[in-house]
């Protein structure tokens, strides 16, 4: 049987609110101990933003312990988030740390981000007039007809992509039109990483997520997302295309606007949390690489640390 290449990165997944932020810092610290250079390479897709931190979870400075955290912070609010953009700069990232000897831990709960990432598939190119148009179309129609429309092309994509999801109704049309293929056979048939990768995923009993779920949105409207929502309204926060749709944002705004009680704002975004988590987990689950945990083992960071430990071959250091 052939050996696994040592891998040159881990990938630390699972559903929102499963820890995974704390438990890639526990590594990268447990890895220091050991002699070895690690630090974190964030795949959150809202923690681009400078900004945006008590709705998206963002690990606070202090809160780093002293680990180095890449790409969190390096987008203003007003630019817009794509996964073919993501994918060059964090590779180019992953392989700057691995030249300087240095352990990239990516973590991250975005699925096509860190698809982008990982994997070793590009993406299809783009036809500015055509996304133009359906950008249009957008405003004109809603997200709700275009998604019609993307049932109607292509029912698969359209099963995976929330009805209000514009961005991403518009970029699965721009690929079915350009390709006149599915938007699945955009993505990658097979899961091969781009470099040797070790992938942890954390998750638990759905009933415990989801508890914790709405607890997490409950402390966000006390920790002051409102708040923070009003001061990156200056920013352009209402103009961006893709940090006004990030969940609990969009509620917030709603809130501030009227539109919702500060009730119904905290309700939905409870809701569309417990179902992200479980679109994510549904992603995640086709992943035949991933080492799953239960986030609520009480030895949880001692066996993750075994597989790091023997993956690395790390005995005897």
């Amino acid at each position: 049987m052939t050996k696994d290449p040592k891998p040159q990165f881990i990938c630390v997944v699972g559903p929102t609110g499963a820890g995974k932020s704390d438990i890639a810092l526990q590594i990268a610290l447990e890895l220091n101990s050991f002699g070895l250079r690690a630090e974190i390479v964030n795949a959150d897709a809202m923690q681009f933003y400078r900004g945006m931190d008590i709705g998206t979870a963002k690990l606070l400075m202090a809160e780093r312990r002293g680990i180095p955290h890449h790409l969190l912070d390096w987008l203003e609010v007003t630019e817009e988030s794509t996964a073919a953009n993501y994918q060059v700069v964090a590779r180019a990232k992953i392989s700057e740390l691995v030249s300087q000897g240095i352990l990239p831990i990516v973590v991250g709960g975005s699925m096509l981000y860190v698809a982008a990432l990982a994997n070793t598939f590009e993406f299809p190119g783009r036809d500015e007039e055509l996304r133009a148009t359906l950008e249009k179309d957008l405003i004109e129609q809603g997200p709700e007809a275009l998604h019609k429309r993307l049932t109607l092309l292509d029912p698969g994509a359209a099963s995976r992509i929330e009805p209000m999801n514009g961005r991403r109704i518009v970029r699965a049309l721009e690929i079915v039109m350009i390709t006149g293929e599915p938007f699945a056979a955009a993505l990658p048939e097979q899961w091969e990483s781009f470099l040797p990768m070790l992938e942890i995923g954390l998750n638990s009993d759905r009933e415990h997520l989801v508890a914790r779920l709405a607890l997490r949105v409950e402390k966000m409207w006390e920790n002051g997302l409102v708040q923070e929502v009003e001061g990156l309204i200056s920013q352009g926060l209402r103009e961006s295309k893709t940090a006004r749709q990030a969940i609990g944002y969009a509620q917030a705004l709603n809130q501030i606007d009227g539109e919702m009680s500060q009730a119904e704002a905290i309700a939905a975004t409870t809701q569309l949390t417990q179902r992200y988590s479980r679109r994510q987990m549904s992603w995640f689950r086709r992943d035949p690489r991933i080492n799953w945990f239960d986030y609520q083992s009480e030895t949880l960071v001692t066996d993750v640390m075994a597989l790091v430990s023997t993956k690395l071959e790390l005995a005897g250091k």
